[in-house]
């Protein structure tokens, strides 16, 4: 799957491409669509282009018990959830289409984001586990409960450090690196080095990825954000803009 420029908006291709994973708690063979993006020939600028990753320190970081990692102020006006996958190609390019647009309207309270990051990819890597030790160390850096060091850090992890299919992935040091230059603290980094939430991560990733196969009727497709339980369109280049009016 090829890599695409970060300056354009992505529309859906007609070709996506289609995993099947067995056996995820479930009996019945789950469908792994991963959705690939083409970029129009209209060139498009990354929406609030120079805002960064989240800045306000009321934003909080919250490792849920199912995993997931709510991302806001306290009462927020709506939480969206975000699906990824730390691999995923497609959830790439809607961090740098749309990652600081979210950033900004998490910094108002207009949004929070829920993130349920899953692991299916993992076989897709070099190491055979980066997703699922990438969902790790994302679960190390919020825990330590900072929003802007966890929005640095989801940020890198899904763009500019982001991995590709097949390619050399990061290792559990570089891992920690990655989390140290957003700012976390020598105890997250000792978490990550450690693998200490790996074990915890394969077994949320994967009740993520069913979770994901619920709401979408069978089938599994990563990046999927929803409002509630209504699937947002991320082929309209206005949703994040329509979530807040």
């Amino acid at each position: 799957m090829s890599e695409s420029r970060s300056n354009y908006t992505p529309r859906p291709m007609s070709n996506a491409t289609t995993y099947a994973l067995g056996g995820v708690a479930v009996s019945l063979i789950v469908l792994i669509v991963i959705a690939a993006f083409q970029w129009g020939r209209d060139d498009v600028a990354v929406r609030n282009d120079g805002y960064g990753s989240v800045r306000d320190t009321e934003v909080r970081a919250v490792l849920e018990q199912d995993g997931s990692i709510l991302l806001g102020r306290p009462e927020p006006k709506k939480t969206i959830t975000i699906f990824e996958d730390p691999l995923c190609p497609g959830c790439g390019n809607l961090e740098r289409i749309y990652g600081q647009e979210i950033a900004e309207q998490i910094d108002t309270g207009a949004l929070a984001v829920r993130y349920r990051l899953v692991n299916f990819l993992d076989d897709r890597s070099k190491s055979k586990d980066y997703s699922t030790r990438a969902v790790a160390a994302s679960r190390c850096v919020a825990e330590a409960g900072s929003g802007p060091v966890y929005s640095r850090f989801h940020t890198d992890l899904f763009t500019t450090k982001r991995p590709s299919e097949g390619g050399a992935d990061l290792n559990n040091t570089e891992l920690a690196a990655l989390a140290r230059t957003a700012g976390a603290g020598e105890p997250v980094m000792q978490c990550i080095e450690t693998g200490a939430e790996v074990d915890a991560a394969r077994t949320t990733a994967t009740a993520q990825t069913t979770a994901l196969g619920d709401a979408l009727g069978g089938s599994a497709a990563t990046p999927s954000v929803f409002d509630g339980t209504t699937k947002v369109d991320v082929g309209d280049e206005n949703w994040v803009a329509a979530l807040t009016e």
